[in-house]
């Protein structure tokens, strides 16, 4: 041991604090090296006779129920991925707000960076991230805008601050600071007080239609059961297994 050594220790033993300081720091330097961080996956598998030969949707329905009934946090959280006309890919979180066979649905701003590339771009793939279970569900597919009708009855369900926030921000441009967009809110505030907060024409759904839909089950020494449906010219759909 470097003479220096006992000096700190004595030094730290006779500090009140300054051991568990000097310990807590040491720890954390540790924890900062990403490539020791790993685990080792096994809460569950995903085999064939778990999942329809033919319809990704009653698998579907079961991860998302046991995802909820999981207690996890926003089991309806997912990311979104979009690209724009030149193939520069950009990423962000929303939360789904409706899933059926006929789409998986979240809402935006129209004139946000997500829409502009949609509408250049119109595909996405969705993933949805459930750590705490060791899944996660990959959608691939075709976007399209939902109704105004349908966007309506989403927006009145909200509460009243998003609805007036969504009028209040001009998502995804440059803002002078957070007073700006404070005054912004304020003044949609004043100007719907005591009525219906009408639904922007620029704020709407987006449906993804699938055309695949990856389950993942991570399982020991990263051998994970990856089990990705594809749906076929007919309509109908293929169960493949992929690698790990």
């Amino acid at each position: 041991m470097p003479a220096s050594r006992p000096k700190l220790l004595s030094y730290l033993l006779g500090v009140p604090g300054a051991l568990t300081l000097w310990k807590w720091f040491s720890h954390s330097r540790a924890r900062l090296n990403l490539a020791d961080m790993r685990r080792d996956y096994g809460l569950a598998g995903l085999a064939e006779g778990d999942a329809p030969a033919d319809d990704p949707w009653p698998l579907w329905e079961r991860w998302i129920a046991e995802a909820v009934k999981s207690g996890i946090r926003e089991p309806n959280a997912l990311v979104v991925a979009t690209a724009d006309a030149a193939g520069q890919p950009s990423t962000r979180m929303v939360l789904l707000k409706g899933a059926d066979r006929g789409g998986f649905v979240f809402y935006s701003n129209y004139e946000s960076r997500k829409a502009g590339e949609l509408a250049a771009n119109p595909r996405a793939a969705l993933l949805f991230p459930w750590h705490e279970l060791e899944r996660q569900v990959i959608v691939e597919g075709a976007v399209e805008k939902v109704s105004a009708q349908e966007s309506t009855v989403y927006f009145h369900s909200r509460p009243l601050g998003s609805q007036v926030g969504a009028w209040a921000s001009a998502q995804s441009t440059v803002l002078s600071g957070r007073e700006e967009l404070e005054r912004r809110v304020a003044a949609r505030m004043a100007e719907f007080q005591g009525r219906v907060v009408p639904l922007p024409p620029f704020w709407g759904g987006y449906r993804v239609v699938p055309t695949a839909i990856e389950f993942w089950q991570g399982r020991p020494s990263r051998l994970h059961d990856r089990l990705r449906y594809t749906r076929q010219p007919d309509g109908s759909w293929r169960r493949e297994r992929l690698s790990p």
